[in-house]
């Protein structure tokens, strides 16, 4: 990677309650975060094939035990960094125990991923109907109802993708950026893919989020990912971005399964 970003939280640290350490591996980029107690201390994003500055906070931090999840097939490199690691460490898969009902039918195809999110979305707002929209490489939609049952989700195309299949699966519209004019409708075929990709997603999340909302009216969207997107509607009173959702799902998750690791 050519460039990582280092988040630093203000978070005092002279009282620690469970410092942990918190390695959440994407399809794009590998983030790696360090807790005190409930709030995140400092977070990092690092190469999903290396996870170089992993030696670096467990130097930085006196840390207690840790958490991974993957989507990706891990580097014989990120194997041996982890394999060197002296606290416990919990892996989350499909036999982990989880602070919420898991009502999905083929847990061991659920990427983790997904879950986390969710469970860091309900514990900011416990026995609320909650919808978690993740707009990454891929864009998921996961449902917990307000008695913490998670029902499952879906997943489309995220907006890098989209933007990769036009010009991929097409003789001669070019490849676009998410920089750039940003029209309603396009003017030329940059402008036309870009307003298509981007109100294209826009428009799904909105439709997404109204059908859920006529079925549960009080309904609470929770937006996270590495993508950003603006609402210009009345929808907007109802989400709430939180860029580090998956971060905070695998600590509750991590604390949950204190005394099983």
């Amino acid at each position: 990677m050519n460039e990582i970003k280092s988040y630093l939280c203000a978070v005092k640290m002279e009282k620690c309650e469970a410092v942990n350490l918190v390695v959440d591996i994407g399809n794009t980029v590998a983030k790696i975060a360090v807790f005190d107690g409930q709030n995140m201390v400092e977070v990092v994003y690092d190469s999903n094939q290396t996870l170089e500055h992993l030696d670096e906070m467990c130097r930085k931090y006196m840390l207690e035990k840790a958490v991974f999840t993957t989507v990706v097939t891990l580097s014989q490199q990120v194997l041996a960094r982890i394999g060197q690691l002296s606290i416990p460490v919990l892996w989350l898969d499909e036999n982990t125990p989880l602070p919420v009902k898991n009502l999905y039918e083929t847990p061991q195809t659920l990427g983790y991923d997904r879950m986390a999110a969710v469970i860091g979305a309900y514990e900011q707002s416990p026995g609320r109907d909650i919808l978690v929209i993740d707009a990454g490489t891929c864009i998921t939609y996961e449902f917990i109802d307000a008695a913490g049952r998670y029902h499952g989700g879906n997943i489309s195309p995220g907006m890098r993708m989209r933007f990769e299949a036009l010009h991929r699966f097409t003789g001669k519209l070019p490849l676009v950026s998410f920089e750039g004019r940003k029209l309603f409708m396009g003017k030329d075929t940059d402008t036309a893919i870009r307003a298509g990709v981007l109100k294209g997603i826009e428009y799904e999340m909105a439709g997404y989020i109204m059908a859920m909302k006529h079925k549960y009216p009080e309904l609470l969207v929770f937006l996270t990912g590495g993508d950003d997107f603006s609402f210009d509607t009345n929808l907007k009173s109802i989400i709430f971005a939180d860029r580090f959702l998956v971060l905070k799902g695998l600590n509750r998750i991590l604390n949950y399964n204190n005394d099983r690791i």
